[in-house]
């Protein structure tokens, strides 16, 4: 990769030494494939696991962002990063460099201020979980809403807009489509969802999760969505099953 980086690709962390081994390689391969300088910064959000260390022997800058909050990690990786394009991929989502290209080209072309892409599991055999991804997709080709496990963005109008809203504890990524939809608008820029190709992302909280915490989920941040301004009613993003037998408790606090 070249010395000064064009392109930022930042990964938030929290305990993904189990899936860095997978992302960090694919991600490496795809921006070889694009032939522009990249860099790759993971960003360990107070992980208890060898987060960081896996990172670093991949290759990966590693950033550290001690409070656990999806939207302060991801808000410290890009205060890292030193690319004008900043690209933001969960830790269990592989993007290829096709979507890749596909969303560097809408950024280079001076019309789009950034975006996102439609979903595609790479597995659930769960019928509503499919049906409710094809809903999810559908809202978001419609209302141009960037799903949080792949998120593409301008320095610029990143930086304009504040980045990712640190007073939520989930929901940011909808908080900054907004926000960069009408930055947009403002300087004749769009912010857009591509339809293809699809980011290719894990369902592992459909593992994780039962229908019913799901549907409850769905519930309450309809009725009450300053929820999301609670960690311990957001702790469908912020506890894993079997975390608390491993030692890597995650003690929920506001």
């Amino acid at each position: 990769m070249l010395a000064e980086p064009g392109i930022s690709v930042i990964v938030p962390a929290w305990n993904e030494a189990d899936e860095l081994p997978w992302t960090l390689p694919a991600l490496q391969r795809a921006l070889s494939e694009l032939g522009r300088g990249a860099e790759i910064i993971v960003v360990d959000n107070a992980s208890t696991d060898g987060t960081a260390e896996i990172a670093r022997a991949h290759g990966a800058h590693v950033v550290s962002e001690p409070e656990r909050r999806i939207a302060r990690a991801r808000n410290a990786g890009a205060k890292a990063a030193r690319g004008r394009l900043l690209i933001f991929v969960d830790a269990d989502t592989r993007p290829g460099a096709e979507l890749l290209r596909a969303s560097l080209s809408l950024l280079d072309s001076g019309t789009v201020c950034g975006g996102g892409a439609q979903v595609a599991f790479e597995s659930s055999h769960r019928i509503l979980y499919r049906r409710g991804t094809a809903l999810w997709n559908t809202v978001a080709l419609r209302l141009n809403l960037a799903a949080g496990c792949y998120v593409f963005a301008t320095r610029e109008a990143f930086e304009a807009t504040g980045g990712f809203s640190e007073k939520v504890y989930a929901g940011e990524e909808i908080l900054f489509s907004l926000r960069m939809h009408r930055w947009g608008r403002r300087h004749d820029q769009r912010f857009c969802v591509l339809r293809e190709p699809r980011v290719q992302t894990s369902a592992r909280k459909a593992e994780w999760f039962s229908l019913g915490q799901h549907l409850a989920l769905l519930a309450l941040l309809s009725l009450f969505p300053f929820a999301l301004r609670s960690r311990r009613l957001c702790g469908f993003w912020y506890r894993r099953p079997g975390a608390e037998a491993n030692g890597v408790r995650d003690r929920l606090r506001d």
